[in-house]
């Protein structure tokens, strides 16, 4: 069976899982490259593009949410769930069709959001690697449409990354501080009148937070 994967990073290319798939992971999209190859399937990870009708209707195509979907459709679900105080969700995989998340899905597995960010989406990684290996043995899938209510959450910007003042609990302050904390992604701050202090590294201990902070100018 042909396939590829596209994905904008990858978190952990020393998984065994990942390496034995590297060399058909793609970070852009090349219409031309997949009419060459044609695959049977299509696998989009970590992937926030619109993805042109062109691919999808003319290919199997597979992308991963880290959402139980139909709930937190849209962007930065990872984030978008923990301010929403959700620790435990699922990894679903579902068709792309017209809609942004909303296509039949053909797999549903559990994830854990504890820990920062970057071990987040290593965790989502390992699942969905393990699946596409699994799912390369079946030479049809099965689907299934999405139920229940729906919800919508728009991608974060990197002016959300400011703590809110509002913030008065221990843990909520530490969820924002690891929820953003992964490469390429505008980590926690605060500002003073000079001065732009960012946090990450943040482990919880009882009623306390340590962890590692930078300071920058202004």
């Amino acid at each position: 069976m042909k396939y590829l994967i596209f994905t904008k990073k990858i978190w952990n290319l020393k998984n065994p899982n990942i390496k034995s798939l590297k060399h058909l992971i793609k970070h852009k999209i090349n219409l031309s490259d997949i009419r060459k190859i044609k695959p049977d399937r299509i696998f989009f990870l970590h992937w926030s593009k619109i993805i042109d009708k062109k691919i999808f209707l003319n290919y199997e195509c597979i992308q991963f949410h880290c959402s139980n979907l139909p709930r937190f459709r849209g962007g930065s679900p990872v984030q978008n769930q923990i301010i929403k105080g959700v620790n435990k969700t699922k990894l679903s995989a579902f068709r792309v069709n017209a809609n942004v998340d909303s296509g039949d899905i053909c797999l549903s597995k559990s994830l854990s959001l504890t820990g920062k960010a970057s071990d987040i989406y290593k965790r989502i990684e390992n699942i969905a690697f393990i699946e596409i290996k699994k799912s390369l043995l079946k030479p049809k899938l099965k689907y299934k449409k999405q139920t229940g209510s729906s919800s919508f959450f728009k991608r974060r910007t990197p002016k959300l990354s400011k703590i809110p003042l509002s913030i008065k609990k221990i843990k909520k302050l530490y969820d924002y501080i690891r929820m953003l904390d992964a490469e390429g992604y505008p980590k926690s701050f605060l500002e003073l009148k000079n001065f732009k202090v960012e946090f990450f590294n943040a482990i919880k201990k009882k009623n306390k937070i340590y962890g590692n902070f930078e300071i920058k100018k202004k």
